[in-house]
């Protein structure tokens, strides 16, 4: 099952896409908890189809990121072989304080820096 997270489908799968995007290109976002732990998921899977470097999973990235060449290049070239050893788990969530205004919680949401031996 997946959260609504208060959008309608549309703009809940393009918000998705477009924080799975910036998690991908800078390496680290600030979000809060509901969102970091769909885009995981998200971001999660977009790795392991750079792992597969298929044609298929090239285009299915693509798709997800619109037509995205430049995070679909950092996807296959970068992170498929910094992750080539990790069966999974690319990313890690830290917890920081509630947010002013409506106390919810933020979290940096991050790639894992560190090679699995």
């Amino acid at each position: 099952m997946y959260r609504k997270l208060g959008r309608t489908n549309k703009h809940r799968r393009s918000m998705l896409a477009n924080l799975t995007r910036d998690l991908i290109m800078n390496e680290r976002i600030e979000t809060t908890e509901m969102r970091a732990k769909e885009v995981r998921k998200f971001a999660d899977k977009m790795i392991t189809y750079g792992k597969e470097g298929s044609l298929v999973s090239r285009r299915k990235v693509l798709a997800f990121f619109h037509n995205d060449n430049e995070v679909t290049k950092k996807i296959f070239d970068e992170l498929a072989k910094r992750y080539a050893n990790r069966n999974g788990g690319y990313t890690r969530i830290l917890k920081l304080t509630e947010r002013r205004g409506d106390d919810a919680l933020m979290v940096i949401l991050e790639l894992v820096e560190e090679d699995v031996k």
